[in-house]
């Protein structure tokens, strides 16, 4: 018989025998297992008692010195390299697949860190690169699977300025208007930074006298070099300035089309109409009357669009590059094109005379314009004249120029009455009719504005939208009729904050405007029209765009208010929009043409692709934006102590914002500078209203102004008050240097007289 306290003693194991569960391996496995866990957790999950906890202590010291394991917070193990649960990422770009890849954004671990990749979430879980979030990583074969929490915006530790050198130690000064102080660089730490280029920075951490300190990270290019003021606005808001390499090849390995197994387009006179400085023509278009007697006085009309998908097909490295810009931006000095310029400029651009693949729509109108039918092709075409606008306008003017006087006969007059019914239907449709004039930017050789004017406007401009838009509405309809998915262009209707806004702005131009009624875009245009005339018509027309939403891509059906559509759909710029590259996909899987057309994992991600796109073009809109009004700064930096006449297009509780009808330029007036009393902000009349004498600066109003400071740098303009209406002190009390003189006797009342 064995007694008990005799069985305990025979299951004892010797203190230096390891369990045979306790291996480097097993404790390896066991945090790959839980990622951070305590000598206890690995205990609980060994199952290590008594004695064996010396020798688990024991592997876990040898372990650390072989730097396999790392101690982590709250005496935590984890393995080395291995990723927290939860973390904050910075989106770095995307793989060749298309999947947005992420790095930590603080590692301090030896080596690079673990390849991770951020996987779809819901609408507008879509990250732009450069952007910051927190996600909840989990482990995969080749690295981690990251799962968006929470997005926190782009990083902030980042700047972006221009180097300049000192005596002793260089500065960056940063573009951005809100960051309100330098940073110095020691030598070491400037990268090979020359003086006046633009670097990207990283902040350096730990206290010290005077600025704070930053190290160069990155040079993107010298602003002394001709036309570089819009490498600025580039790298500032993340547009991809170069095509890998990868896509580059692709490009120039594409080839011309030949017309096999395409409707052959080349004997009718297509015509391109373009701006002057237009880079690229994507679009050709050509009208004629129809002799179907069943449409008396009727047209038909065919709009030719380049065939890009034909060289960017799913999947490819110029897809992804496609995809990942979504549109192409352009400046005052440069384009950033969506795709390589090989493509861009050349093989899909409808050049005169050359062969070029295209996907078009056969339209037909009625003598009112509107449309009986319609029907997609495959072809290709041979565009006959490439004009611009105002060549187009003489020749619809009967003042044709002596070179296209015989297109001008047998191309643009049937085109020109095409256009003549299909306005009127437009008309009828009383589409929101905005009048905002667009400005050009002439910049020379040197890099320097020459000129900034606003571009005319005519019924050339006017006739190519309007066939694009119908163009449009075909793909559209052409789609739904089909059933295949695919983004649409769609803009609500004005928001009921915004048209209680936009009533009390016109109760102040005594306007009745009445909230409740149902909006449509001719009660817009109505309020315009009667305002055409007075010199409330600008800023109306700036108030009423304000009034609007953004239009965005999307794959559900809303329609589009400002065009006063039930279905758009961008098909006619295919060149510079992916929008327009999956539209053109999607017709070619409608109407069997080819094996290039929208696939299924495409048609599954569109709700993703067209948040991704919608992002991509208000980060160009911005851009183009801020690159404007550094060329427009610099253009008024000769011109700093001028004084114009401006209007004020805004108002806010810290100034006016002012605009000069000759040029555009747009400044603020701070409201400091505006007198000696107390301006409140009436949000109601959009107006500043002194306190004590009642003045009043109101939206709309034309004052005097003094260009007081014009900086290139971050397009920043400062007015002061001129003229006339300059602030004044109108207090009639004598004034000391020490302020009231009946408060002053006091003070020396009390001190006294000083013993001597």
């Amino acid at each position: 018989m064995v007694f008990p306290i005799e069985r305990r003693e025979l299951n004892k194991k010797p203190h230096n025998t390891p369990s045979p569960t306790i291996t480097k391996e097993s404790v390896l496995a066991a945090l790959a297992r839980e990622p951070k866990a305590t000598k206890r957790d690995l205990a609980r999950i060994l199952g290590v008692h008594g004695g064996d906890r010396i020798a688990l202590k024991r592997i876990l010291r040898e372990l650390e010195q072989d730097g396999e394991i790392k101690r982590g917070g709250k005496r935590a193990f984890t393995k080395a390299g291995a990723m927290p649960d939860v973390l904050v990422l910075e989106i770095t770009g995307q793989d060749n697949d298309g999947e947005l890849l992420a790095s930590p954004q603080k590692w301090e671990d030896e080596g690079p860190p673990p390849n991770i990749i951020v996987m779809p979430g819901r609408e507008g879980d879509a990250p732009g690169k450069g952007e910051r979030v927190l996600a909840r990583l989990s482990k995969v074969e080749d690295g981690y699977e990251a799962r968006i929490i929470k997005r926190l915006g782009a990083s902030v530790h980042k700047v972006l300025g221009v180097y300049r050198h000192g005596a002793k130690e260089g500065r960056i000064v940063p573009i951005d208007r809100k960051t309100k102080f330098e940073f110095m660089v020691a030598p070491n730490d400037r990268g090979g930074a020359s003086a006046n280029e633009l670097v990207l920075a990283e902040p350096l951490s730990g206290r010290s006298s005077g600025l704070p300190r930053a190290r160069v990270i990155e040079r993107l290019g010298n602003l002394d070099a001709p036309k570089a003021v819009s490498l600025i606005a580039i790298h500032a808001h993340g547009i991809p300035t170069e095509f890998p390499a990868d896509t580059l090849a692709e490009a120039a390995a594409a080839k011309p089309v030949d017309a096999r197994g395409r409707e052959d387009l080349r004997a009718i006179p297509l015509v391109t109409i373009d701006p002057e400085d237009a880079r690229d023509h994507d679009d050709a278009v050509w009208a004629g009357p129809d002799d179907d007697p069943k449409n008396p006085g009727g047209h038909i009309a065919i709009v030719a669009i380049a065939d890009v998908a034909h060289y960017v097909t799913p999947g490819s490295a110029l897809d992804r590059e496609a995809y990942n810009r979504g549109n192409s931006a352009y400046f005052p000095d440069r384009v950033v094109p969506m795709l390589p310029e090989v493509l861009s400029a050349d093989l899909c651009s409808l050049h005169v005379g050359e062969d070029r693949a295209c996907l078009a729509v056969r339209m037909v109108f009625d003598q009112n314009g509107h449309k009986r039918h319609h029907e997609f092709l495959r072809g290709i075409m041979r565009s006959a004249a490439s004009l611009t606008y105002a060549q187009a306008q003489r020749a619809f003017d009967g003042t044709p120029d002596a070179d296209n006087a015989e297109i001008a006969r047998t191309a643009l007059t049937p085109l020109w009455r095409a256009y003549q019914a299909l306005a009127k239907a437009r008309d009828v449709r009383d589409p929101l009719n905005l009048d905002l004039p667009e400005r050009r930017i002439v910049i020379g050789e040197d890099g320097k504005v020459k000129s900034i004017a606003y571009r005319e406007r005519l019924e050339s401009m006017r006739l190519i939208e309007e066939f694009m838009i119908q163009a449009n509405v075909a793909a559209a309809e052409a789609l739904e009729k089909a059933r295949v998915p695919l983004i649409l262009r769609v803009h609500e209707q004005p928001s009921k904050e915004k048209l209680f806004s936009y009533s009390d702005f016109l109760r102040t131009l005594n306007m009745p405007f009445a909230k409740g009624q149902v909006v449509k875009p001719g009660v817009f245009n109505r309020i315009l029209e009667k305002a055409k005339g007075t010199p409330h018509v600008d800023v109306l027309n700036d108030v009423t765009l304000r009034s609007q939403a953004q239009a965005i891509y999307s794959p559900d059906n809303i329609g589009h208010f400002g065009l006063n559509l039930s279905h758009y759909a961008h098909f006619t710029s295919p060149i510079r929009r992916y929008a327009d590259l999956i539209v053109h996909r999607a017709l070619i899987r409608a109407i069997h043409a080819g094996k290039d057309g929208l696939t299924d994992g495409e048609a599954g991600k569109l709700a993703q692709i067209a948040e991704h796109i919608s992002m991509t073009e208000r980060r160009a809109m911005a851009a183009e934006r801020d690159s404007t009004d550094r060329y427009v700064a610099a253009y008024m930096e000769d011109r700093v102590g001028a004084t114009f006449d401006a209007r004020v297009t805004g108002v806010t509780r810290f100034g006016l914002f002012v605009r000069l009808p000759e040029t555009g330029a747009e400044g603020l007036v701070p409201a400091r500078s505006l007198g000696v009393e107390y301006f409140r902000h009436d949000e109601r009349k959009h107006a500043l209203i002194g306190d004590r004498t009642g003045t009043k600066y109101g939206l709309g109003d034309i004052l005097p102004v003094r260009l007081v400071e014009a900086a290139p740098l971050t397009g920043g303009l400062r007015f002061e008050l001129g003229g006339a209406n300059a602030p004044v002190e109108k207090s009639n009390k004598p004034k000391t240097p020490w302020g009231n003189r009946k408060k002053l006797d006091e003070r020396k009342k009390k001190r006294g007289r000083r013993p001597g």
